[in-house]
C-alpha cells in the first residue's frame, strides 16, 4: 500500500513538472506536453497502479498545481484559475477510462497494439478536453486539421513511450539473462565437484564391499577354531557393512542433487571449454595474477558427459593458474581427428621438470605448498587420470619448448553416449 502510494505521488509530480514543457497550438490554455508521456509510461511500467484511480489523482493534482502556479505568476487567488484547468482533469479521466476498457496491461507483449491504444486514448482525451473548454466558453474549430494535429501528437507521444518501455525491458531481460547464465555456470561447476565426490565415493564403496567380504570370510574360517574371535570378525564385518550403507545413502543424496540441478542434458565442447576458462579467469584475478586464458576448439560436437569433462579441465587449468607466478598464458585446445578427440591444456609457467613426469600421477605427489609450508593433497592429477579412464581416455604430460602440456585423448563415442549414473540401492 505504501509502495503504491509512493509510486502514485511520483507519477503525479513527474506529470506536473514535465507538463510545463509544452506547446500551445491553438493559442490558449490547451497544450501538448511531455506530462502525458510521463503518465502513460508510469501506467505501463508500474503495474501496481490502476489506470482509473491514477488518472483521477493526476488530474486533480494538475488542477491544483497549475492553478497555484498561475496564481503565483499572474497574481490573484488560485481558485479563480480552477475553471481554466478543469479540462485537464477531463483529459486524464477519459484517457484512463479508455486504457481501462481496452485492458492495456494484458497487451504489453504487443508493442504496436499498445502504441495504437495509447494514441487512441490520447486522441479521445484531447477531444474530451477541447469539448469541455468549448462548454466553458472557448472557441475551437473541429476541422480535419485539428484531428490530424491531435493524432500526430498522440502517436508521437504514445510510440515514444512504447519504444522507451521496450528498450528498458530488453535491457532488463538481458541483465536477467546474464545473471541466469552466471548462476547456471556456477551450479555446473558445483555439480562437477559433486561428480568428483561421487566418483571417489563409488570407488571407496567397492573397497568397502571387498573389506566386508573379506571380514565375513575370516569369520567363517575362525568359527571352526575360536568362537570368540569369530564373533569379533563378524562384528567387524557388520560395522563395515553399516559404513557401506551410510555411503550408499550419501551417494543417493549426491545423485539426487545433481539431477535436480541439471540445466541442460547436452553442452557443446566450446561451451564447456569457455565455462572452464571463465571460471579460472576469475580465480586468477582473485589470486592477483594477470593470466590470459585462450580457448581454441576445432570440434563441432555436443556431449552429455558434462561433469567429468569439466572436472578434468578445471583441475588442469586451476593447476596452471597456481603454477604461474604473476603473469602468463594458458591454452585450452580441442581437435577432432577421425574417431578421437584430442584435448590440450598448456601453460608457459615454470612447468613440470622432465624427471618428474613419471611421478606426478602418483597420489600424494605435490610440488605446491601454502604460505605456512603445508603441502597440498597431491591427488588432483591422479584424480584427473582416473576420470579420463571413465571416459575410456588417456591423460599424459608433455614437457618441452618452454611449455607444460597435458594431452588427453578420448574416443568421440564416449562423449556422445548418454552417461549412466547408477544410484546405489539402500
Amino acid at each position: 500500500m505504501i509502495r503504491r502510494l509512493l509510486l502514485l505521488v511520483l507519477i503525479m509530480a513527474t506529470t506536473a513538472f514535465l507538463g510545463e514543457l509544452k506547446m500551445i497550438p491553438f493559442g490558449d490554455s490547451f497544450r501538448f506536453s511531455l506530462g502525458t508521456a510521463a503518465y502513460f509510461f508510469g501506467l505501463i511500467w508500474f503495474t501496481r497502479l490502476r489506470p482509473l484511480e491514477t488518472g483521477l489523482a493526476v488530474g486533480v493534482f494538475l488542477l491544483l498545481f497549475r492553478s497555484l502556479l498561475t496564481a503565483q505568476t499572474q497574481g490573484g487567488a488560485f481558485w479563480e484559475y480552477l475553471p481554466n484547468h478543469v479540462p485537464a482533469v477531463v483529459y486524464y479521466l477519459v484517457f484512463a477510462s479508455f486504457l481501462t476498457l481496452t485492458d492495456l496491461r494484458k497487451r504489453l507483449d504487443r508493442p504496436l497494439l499498445v502504441g495504437a491504444i495509447g494514441t487512441a486514448g490520447d486522441f479521445l482525451g484531447n477531444i474530451g478536453e477541447l469539448l469541455t473548454r468549448t462548454a466553458l466558453g472557448a472557441q475551437y474549430s473541429f476541422g480535419l486539421d485539428t484531428v490530424l494535429i491531435l493524432l500526430l501528437f498522440g502517436s508521437l507521444r504514445s510510440f515514444f513511450v512504447v519504444g522507451l518501455y521496450n528498450m528498458l525491458m530488453i535491457r532488463q531481460v538481458r541483465a536477467l539473462g546474464d545473471q541466469q547464465k552466471e548462476q547456471i555456470e556456477r551450479l555446473l561447476l558445483i555439480n562437477s565437484s559433486l561428480y568428483e565426490e561421487g566418483f571417489y565415493l563409488r570407488k571407496s564403496m567397492r573397497h568397502i564391499e571387498d573389506i566386508t567380504r573379506s571380514s565375513y570370510d575370516l569369520y567363517k574360517q575362525l568359527k571352526t577354531l575360536d568362537d570368540t574371535h569369530a564373533r569379533s570378525a563378524l562384528s567387524i564385518a557388520e560395522e563395515v557393512h553399516e559404513v557401506k550403507k551410510d555411503s550408499q545413502r550419501i551417494l543417493a543424496g549426491l545423485d539426487k542433487v545433481m539431477r535436480q540441478e541439471t540445466f541442460s542434458e547436452r553442452l557443446t565442447l566450446v561451451e564447456i571449454a569457455t565455462l572452464v576458462a571463465a571460471a579460472n579467469r576469475k580465480y586468477a584475478q582473485m589470486l592477483g595474477k594477470q593470466i590470459d586464458i585462450r580457448v581454441a576448439v576445432y570440434a563441432q560436437l555436443t556431449t552429455t558427459r558434462i561433469y567429468p569433462l569439466i572436472s578434468i579441465l578445471n583441475n588442469l587449468v586451476a593447476n596452471a593458474v597456481e603454477s604461474i607466478q604473476t603473469a602468463g598464458t594458458i591454452g585450452i585446445e580441442v581437435e577432432h581427428r577421425q574417431d578421437e578427440l584430442i584435448w590440450h591444456v598448456w601453460d608457459d609457467g615454470p612447468g613440470v621438470a622432465p624427471a618428474d613426469t613419471q611421478y606426478i600421477w602418483q597420489p600424494g605427489y605435490t610440488t605446491k605448498y601454502d604460505a605456512e609450508g603445508n603441502p597440498s593433497t597431491g591427488i588432483g592429477l591422479s584424480h584427473c587420470r582416473d576420470l579420463a579412464a571413465t571416459l575410456n581416455g588417456e591423460l599424459s604430460c608433455i614437457v618441452g619448448q618452454g611449455l607444460t602440456r597435458f594431452r588427453m585423448v578420448l574416443p568421440a563415442r564416449s562423449l556422445v553416449e548418454k552417461e549412466a549414473r547408477p544410484c546405489a540401492s539402500i
